[in-house]
């Protein structure tokens, strides 16, 4: 029952996150790092990517596509990591600060629980409730 709310509440977010990119794309272009080619298309298909990751993360009849969409996302949120990396040193040069350490150091931390979330609820992972085998 926890893992079906929790991979629900990520498809959601996901979700959001896919329709913010593609009809808002603006506040996104601004924190694609500058090594990174065509950044308009990226961010169209990071939307695409998030929208579609969270429609089969959330659909009920596929265990095997779920675990597809939590591999897909997981894989995502680790690669988008330099931008929110960039996000913070570029807001953080800022004269005003931008939003701060308060938004920022808790983004940084967690990036890497959304990636362990992707696995868990996408059935890839039972960890931390399942020891390791020795």
């Amino acid at each position: 029952m926890t893992r079906s709310i929790a991979r629900i509440a990520l498809a959601l977010f996901y979700l959001l996150a896919g329709v913010l990119h593609l009809a808002i794309p603006r506040p996104f272009l601004s924190i694609v790092p500058g090594w990174v080619p065509f950044p308009q298309t990226v961010v169209f298909w990071t939307g695409i990517a998030e929208v579609l990751g969270a429609l089969t993360l959330a659909q009920p009849w596929s265990p095997s596509l779920r675990k597809l969409a939590g591999a897909g996302l997981a894989a995502y949120a680790v690669c988008v990591f330099p931008g929110n990396i960039n996000h913070f040193m570029m807001d953080m040069a800022r004269p005003d600060g931008g939003l701060g350490l308060a938004y920022h150091v808790p983004r940084m931390f967690v990036q890497p629980v959304l990636v362990w979330l992707a696995l868990w609820t996408g059935g890839l992972t039972n960890w931390p409730a399942t020891a390791r085998p020795r």
